[in-house]
């Protein structure tokens, strides 16, 4: 189930940002050939980038810059993919002393990538933000943005499926996206102290 809920929030969610992009292109072309192209460039990279990260996951289950240089690196990688304006702020605690379990670093990694697809996908935001912070025995993650608002946790299936994450690690996801905005999510995650 975890790597099923890696696929999905990871790899997956990129290939569908692929399919929607090279579909709006294949809609472009004749109309206005300028965007058309740029659409296919950007499908391109998004292919790329899916490429990446299955091969990260296939390697150790999750992304290898995780393993390898941290959790704080590791969000950077995927806040600098973004097509909006992204403030991550990941607290010294969270960075100092013993590293997380390699489940929980794995599962604050996707909760943040999945986030950020909806938020780009279906929030209209110009902007969000990223905060993570240990506190005593759990690890705080927190997404928000100044979209739309109005996700639903019951609609569609990646709010669902980090729901189902954090339960599964013992932690818990809130949802605060009322009509017209802003949302914020925020998972806490059982961590050793």
């Amino acid at each position: 189930r975890r790597i099923e809920r890696d696929l999905h929030d990871g790899a997956q969610q990129r290939l569908v940002a692929l399919a929607m992009d090279l579909g709006a292109a294949r809609e472009r072309l004749d109309t206005d050939p300028e965007i058309g192209k740029r659409l296919v460039v950007k499908a391109h990279e998004e292919s790329k980038e899916a490429l990446r990260e299955i091969r990260d996951l296939v390697r150790g289950i999750h992304p290898v810059i995780l393993e390898d240089r941290g959790l704080d690196a590791a969000l950077s990688a995927v806040v600098a993919r973004c097509s909006f304006p992204v403030e991550l702020s990941v607290d010294s605690s969270v960075e100092s002393g013993d590293r997380l379990p390699a489940t929980v670093e794995s599962a604050a990694y996707y909760v943040v990538s999945e986030a950020l697809t909806n938020v780009e996908r279906h929030a209209e935001a110009s902007r969000a933000t990223v905060t993570i912070a240990r506190r005593g025995n759990r690890l705080i993650v927190e997404v928000g943005d100044d979209g739309r608002g109005g996700a639903d946790r019951t609609r569609g299936t990646g709010l669902a499926g980090l729901t189902e994450r954090a339960a599964a690690m013992g932690g818990t996801l809130d949802l605060l996206s009322p009509p017209g905005g802003p949302t914020t999510l925020l998972v806490e995650l059982p961590c050793a102290s």
